[in-house]
């Protein structure tokens, strides 16, 4: 009888489980949305060979079970089912291996320190374990009622070390924060286990006050791990996970180019998009089919600020998205609320290119201004907003390469 994995959940449409469990050694992982009502039958199926669980089951299924594991028991939920050869349904959580990867990996420990913890659901569940194992000296769950909550957050100022075990910030409702992280003067590092997108609001203010900080995705990646040994029986090494986890940030990071107007942006990405594939979404043409004019045509019409409007709006929208080529505007980078939209899933490249050799045709700003002034009210904001500098002085097709290799060298 050919064997079953996948996962089982409910709403499943964005899930990156099948392509890292197809890279740890599973290529048939599938998933499964069923409906609760289908969940008893499900469960009754001989062919079962290993399933993860995920929202809103990982409680539910307990009861299916025929064995659970000590440890997923004293959590009080499972995200991993096997049926042995005997035919019994057995049960563990390996969501817990997953966070202890994760910070580990982060550097940072629970030891002696005050944790606290976002949320009060199944992930909040297994966060609780996770740090009393690890010997936290004090857990505090905030939830939005009972005695610890988000009016009584000032209760909790000496926290240490904060985990968001809620969905506030996770796509698609990119750019919210839980809480603000200058309300903890004493923390030392911030674990979000939200991994779309790869930069929580939360973790970009982490990111900004020097906090060391860790988004989901390796503790995704290392619970699949665990789940696929207890499937197959056989040890994975922590260096697959760390192989596994650098090709999903390979695939699923944006390039992001900015820039000055005339600087090469648009023929650069369009080289990158040969070059790799990708799809290459370009700001300002965007701006101009939303608008049905050109970009000049719409400064003359509505002038700067209705145009800066529908510039923050989709760059929004595209830096919501993974594995993407964003090109942006000139501009881009006047509005700061652009950063957080371009990092949260972005690795951003400032392309450089002597003033002299900048096009300024239909260029509204280059073309009826001083160059060298904008020059000089935008090279700190480029500063600001680029992860990396490249030349583009030379052929756009070594510009792309040169990115690709940075790009492939950083993830």
């Amino acid at each position: 009888m050919e064997r079953i994995f996948g996962l089982l959940g409910r709403r499943l449409g964005h899930s990156w489980s099948p392509a890292i469990h197809a890279a740890l050694g599973c290529p048939d992982y599938r998933l499964f949305p069923l409906e609760p009502e289908a969940l008893p039958a499900f469960l009754a199926r001989p062919d079962i060979g290993g399933l993860n669980v995920t929202i809103p089951y990982k409680q539910a299924v307990m009861p299916w079970c025929d064995e659970i594991d000590p440890a997923a028991q004293a959590i009080g939920s499972v995200n991993t089912l096997v049926r042995g050869r005997d035919g019994k349904l057995r049960a563990w959580n390996t969501d817990a291996a997953g966070l202890s990867w994760m910070a580990q990996r982060a550097g940072l420990d629970f030891a002696g320190k005050k944790v606290v913890i976002l949320g009060s659901g199944g992930a909040s569940l297994t966060a609780q374990a996770v740090a009393r194992s690890r010997g936290a000296r004090a857990i505090a769950v905030i939830s939005r009622s009972g005695e610890n909550n988000y009016q009584t957050l000032s209760r909790h100022a000496d926290a240490e070390l904060l985990i968001n075990a809620t969905p506030v910030g996770m796509y698609p409702e990119n750019g919210a924060a839980p809480v603000d992280l200058r309300a903890f003067p004493a923390l030392g590092g911030v674990l979000d286990l939200i991994y779309n997108p790869q930069r929580t609001a939360l973790l970009l203010q982490a990111e900004a006050l020097g906090l060391p900080r860790s988004d989901g995705l390796p503790m995704l990646v290392a619970q699949a791990k665990a789940a696929e040994e207890l499937f197959f029986g056989a040890p994975i090494s922590d260096e697959r996970c760390e192989a596994v986890l650098r090709k999903l940030r390979q695939q699923q990071t944006n390039l992001v180019l900015i820039g000055m107007p005339g600087c090469g942006k648009t023929t650069v990405g369009r080289a990158l998009a040969r070059l790799t594939g990708r799809e290459a979404v370009d700001i300002d043409e965007a701006i101009a089919a939303r608008a049905g004019c050109s970009i000049p045509e719409l400064f003359a019409r509505q002038g700067e600020a209705a145009f800066r409007a529908l510039e923050r709006e989709e760059i929004a929208a595209a830096g919501a998205r993974s594995g993407l080529i964003i090109i942006t505007g000139g501009g881009a980078v006047k509005d700061r609320r652009n950063l957080a939209s371009l990092r949260q899933n972005g690795r951003i490249y400032h392309l450089e290119r002597p003033l002299q050799l900048l096009a300024t045709k239909g260029r509204p700003l280059s073309q009826n201004g001083d160059l060298a002034q904008l020059w000089a009210e935008r090279a700190p904001l480029y500063a600001a907003f680029r992860d990396a500098r490249m030349d583009n002085t030379g052929p756009a097709k070594d510009t792309a390469r040169a990115i690709w290799r940075d790009f492939l060298c950083a993830y």
